[in-house]
Formats: C-alpha cells, structure tokens, sequence
C-alpha cells in the first residue's frame, strides 16, 4: 500500500486498514505529549467557583471523590474509569508499546500490552468529559464567577492530542513491527477454505485454528463472538428496564436556600430551551434521549433480521451497526455534567447539587448499552442471509 492509502472490504465497505508509514513515530510523540498533558490535568486546579464570596476549587477527581462521599459508588468508578483510568492506562500503553520496539531488547508482554491498547480506546471519554464540562459551565454561569484552571486548558489539549494519536496510528504497522523484530510468529499466509478472524487482533487464520489462541495476541480463538445473541439481547432487556427509572427519576437536585429543585434529563433539556441555549438543548437531548433509544432499537432490529434471516441492505445494515458501536459513548455527558456540578456547587445552605438516583441508572443504560454493541457480531447477518459461503 502507498502512504495514506486506504484498504476496504469490497463486500460491507469496512475500513482494513489505513497506511501510514510514519504512523508510529506520531502515535509515539503524540501519546507523550498526552502523558505529560494527563499528569497536569491532574495534579493542578480544573475549575473555581465563586459564590457570594465561597471559593469552591475542584480538580479532575473531585466530582468522583463527591459522588463516593455521597454514597453513589458505581457512578464514582464510572466517572474515574473513564476520564482518569482508561485514558492514563491507553496513553502508558501505547507508550510502553511503541517504545519498547524502539529499544534493542523490547520489554515482555508488547502484544498483550497493545492488545489493551485496542479494548481501551472506546472507554477512554476525554472529549465526551470536555462536552460535559461546557454543559455545566452554561448552567453555572449565571450562578456564580467561574475561573477556568491550568488543568482544564490542559485537558483540552490532551483531547486533541488523543484524537491525533487515534488517527495517525496503523495498528497492522504495530504488529508488522513485533513480527520483523520476532516478538510474534510470522503471519501465515493465504489459506484456501473457511477462515476465522482474531476479535483481539483481527489477524486471520485457518478455520483448523479455532479454540485455539491466537499467535499473534494470545486470545481465544472463535469463528464468531461466543453466544452473541444472547448476551446481546440480555444486555438489551437490561437496559431497556434501567431506561425507565433514568428518565422518571431526577438526575440531580439542586438545593438553594434550603428549597430542592429536582431535575430529570428531560427537564434538564427544558430549562436549557427556556434560557434560550436550543442549540445545546438539541445536544443534550439528542446524546441523552435520542441516541440511548435509537441504540436500543438499532440493536433490536439488527437481532430480529439475523433471526429471521433477512437478505435486505446487508451492507446498509453493517453501516447501522457500526454508527450504532460508536455513538453510545456520547450519552455520557449527563453523567460528567452532573459530577462537575456535585464538584463545584457546595456553599452550604447558599446552594448545593445532589446527585440523583436517575443518574445512576443512566449511567448503567450507556455501560450496558456500549457492552451490547461489542457483544454483537454483525457478520451474523451474513451468515442468516446465506452471504458467507464455506
């Protein structure tokens, strides 16, 4: 392939592969610089609040620090699993990866380390939590002085320097690199009959391969994703019986003077209308309403066409899936918005934000609902239409 040239499936239009021969050098320098910016975000002040005179400082961890505090455990980890862990463990893998094969002797354990690198990326949600910040800035202003800390700048500039490492890399040229340093067998080649693909790696083998593992990354070999439909459609009945409790309940409750507002998602979306900010009430509902139902549905209707062995719009129905697999991490921002605002806004009988069971269960439909989407194996449409032959 020539640099920049791009590889698709002739069948579904998938993306195989984008080639970058200085790919990994990029990856490499942008994933440092995301270190260095990560450890500012921090360790330094995120956001100050003035209210009538109180200063609340908050940082990256506070919101996750005043969630546990107010006994909503699972929605703490949520929060710093996804804004402090997977984007801390992605960027140190990456480097310890692209580092490693730079040395003389590589460090052990380079193909278990990237394949992490790949189940990571989707939990990873700095630009969702730079969304949510935005959101619950608009909330705020009129509240209270806001200062912005170095920490924020920070942020954003790692968000950026994330999205550029996930668009320079080529992870084919990851591997290629660990088989011609001899860290991993070589590649076997093309092989007539029935083959499997690695869901860890995406190397493709024979079909004589499979529950084996894989010689590439080391995991369990399956022609398809064990028990997809099933899983999938547990997953989905979940998350449709945690939707009702998301939306009835209040999400947060704001306290002032001693008076209590709850608010639910939907009346969240209301009040940013009535202060005249349509465009980003049409964010918030579209990310927290629309995008969880068209998800669930979306999913539903892929099921019901492998079960009923549909041969309509194969390729269309791939494209679905994969818009449906990358969407879903964007209903986040409800969640993010409201530990900003638990973080922020505690002056005591001035003002006070509880968290609300409603955010719990959201917080529960979007993990459930991203689970779902990679429990699915869209190449099971094929094989019901008849499509893969041998």
């Amino acid at each position: 392939m020539q640099n920049g040239s791009r590889a698709h499936c002739d069948r579904c239009g998938g993306l195989l592969r984008h080639y970058n021969a200085w790919g990994l050098d990029r990856t490499l320098a942008y994933s440092l610089a995301g270190l260095i910016l990560i450890t500012i975000a921090n360790t330094l002040p995120f956001i100050t609040l003035d209210i009538q005179g109180q200063l609340e400082t908050a940082d990256l961890i506070t919101g996750a620090r005043e969630l546990a505090s107010r006994g909503m455990y699972l929605l703490a980890v949520a929060v710093i699993a996804t804004t402090i862990l997977a984007p801390l463990l992605k960027v140190g893998s990456t480097i310890y990866v692209l580092l490693g094969l730079k040395l003389r002797h590589p460090p052990p354990y380079l193909p278990q380390v990237f394949r992490l690198v790949e189940f990571l990326t989707p939990w990873a949600m700095i630009e969702v939590y730079m969304l949510g910040v935005f959101v619950a800035y608009v909330k705020l202003v009129d509240l209270a002085s806001i200062h912005i800390g170095i920490a924020l700048y920070a942020l954003a500039a790692m968000m950026l320097t994330m999205t550029a490492a996930n668009a320079a890399i080529d992870t084919d040229a990851v591997w290629e690199e660990m088989e011609g340093r001899g860290l991993i067998p070589a590649i076997p080649g093309a092989s007539q009959g029935r083959r499997l693909s690695c869901h860890g790696c995406h190397l493709v083998l024979p079909a004589a391969a499979e529950h084996g593992d894989c010689s590439r990354c080391g995991a369990r070999l399956h022609r398809r994703r064990r028990d997809s439909i099933t899983r999938c459609w547990a997953l989905v009945l979940t998350a449709v019986i945690l939707y009702i409790p998301a939306n009835v309940y209040p999400v947060m409750t704001i306290i002032s003077f001693g008076a209590g507002f709850p608010s639910t998602i939907l009346e969240g979306v209301q009040e940013l209308l009535s202060g005249g900010m349509w465009p980003l009430a049409l964010l918030v509902f579209f990310a927290s309403i629309t995008v969880p139902v068209l998800k669930l549905l979306g999913l539903m209707y892929l099921m019901l066409s492998i079960k009923f062995k549909s041969r309509w719009r194969l390729r269309d129905r791939t494209r679905l899936y994969r818009i449906v697999e990358g969407v879903g991490r964007w209903s986040m921002i409800d969640i993010f918005m409201v530990s900003i605002l638990v973080a922020l806004v505690r002056a005591g009988s001035i003002a006070t934000i509880e968290p609300g069971v409603g955010a719990t269960s959201f917080a529960c439909v979007v993990i459930i609902t991203m689970m779902a989407a990679m429990s699915f194996d869209p190449r099971l449409m094929w094989d019901a239409a008849g499509e893969n032959h041998g």
